[in-house]
């Protein structure tokens, strides 16, 4: 008995070692109980608001510009610059032809390019005919020596007529002067609006007596004939400088239509043309003065 009561203390006194854990009531310390951990949402208006994702953007590359306004400035910049060219060309040979003939001008120049043989032959206004030089300024342009290069009241007659969409003439010597000898025979506003400035330029740099010794050095009064030279020869078998009075008339209202009226062989309508314009020649000394002396006949 004796032995089995130690060996019962023994094993009570050993409690600790032997992994009992002992209770709350032995220990006297209080009890923690394990509670469960919730989490609560804030507030509505406690939330951060709500930012939508934005792609990057990099500085260091820049947009490239829109392929259309590059081509339109491209376009613009050439432009500019060919007309600036255009322009000093033009410049040029007005001046260089206050001084220097023409060898050929731009309609003549079409109809070589056309296989039409030319025939021309220069000759100075001193060596033409007086009447021929009245005939032509009572024909085509009586205001010849007054204006500046352009009649503004017969260009706006023309172009209240043009309002059906056909552009009509209203041209003066010296714009004919220009459209000849630089631009297209086919008439267009587009034409108008640079013969017009190129009108000017002439008139500027050369004497109203040089505006009409190349106009009737150019101008062309039958298939491939060119000049009056040329053509009182072709029309009438004679030199410029002895044509009549009837025969100057007969040139000058064939210029408008030179390629259908024939002066060396004129119609009873263009006859009877030809005798208004002697009529107007005879009392013309007013409007010819910037070209012919006072008194001359010829």
């Amino acid at each position: 008995m004796s032995e089995f009561r130690a060996n019962d203390g023994e094993g009570a006194g050993s409690g600790s070692s032997s992994g009992h854990v002992p209770t709350p009531e032995a220990t006297g310390r209080p009890v923690k109980t394990a509670t469960a951990k919730t989490t609560v949402p804030p507030p509505p208006s406690a939330r951060a608001p709500h930012v939508p994702d934005v792609p990057p953007v990099m500085d260091s590359v820049a947009a490239p510009p829109p392929v259309r306004r590059s081509w339109l400035r491209s376009i613009l910049r050439w432009g500019f610059r060919a007309a600036v060219a255009v322009t000093l060309v033009f410049a040029a040979l007005i001046i260089a032809y206050r001084f220097v003939n023409p060898p050929m001008s731009a309609l003549m120049l079409l109809q070589k390019l056309d296989g039409v043989e030319i025939t021309r032959a220069w000759v100075p206004l001193e060596r033409m005919s007086p009447q021929l030089v009245r005939a032509v300024i009572m024909s085509e342009d009586a205001g010849f020596c007054r204006h500046f290069g352009v009649d503004l009241k017969e260009l706006e007659a023309a172009f209240e007529q043009s309002q059906d969409g056909v552009v009509r003439g209203g041209s003066t010597i010296s714009m004919q002067t220009a459209k000849n000898l630089f631009l297209w025979p086919q008439r267009s506003y587009v034409r108008k609006a640079i013969e017009i400035p190129l009108t000017f330029g002439m008139e500027a740099f050369w004497p109203k007596a040089r505006m009409l010794e190349i106009y009737l050095n150019i101008v062309e009064w039958g298939p491939g004939i060119f000049g009056a030279e040329a053509a009182a020869r072709y029309h009438f078998d004679k030199p410029a400088s002895r044509l009549t009075e009837q025969e100057a008339a007969l040139l000058a209202v064939t210029l408008p239509a030179p390629l259908i009226r024939e002066p060396g062989n004129p119609s009873a309508l263009l006859s009877k043309m030809g005798q208004t314009i002697v009529g107007r020649m005879r009392n013309s000394s007013r409007h010819t003065g910037c070209v012919l002396p006072a008194g001359k006949t010829g």
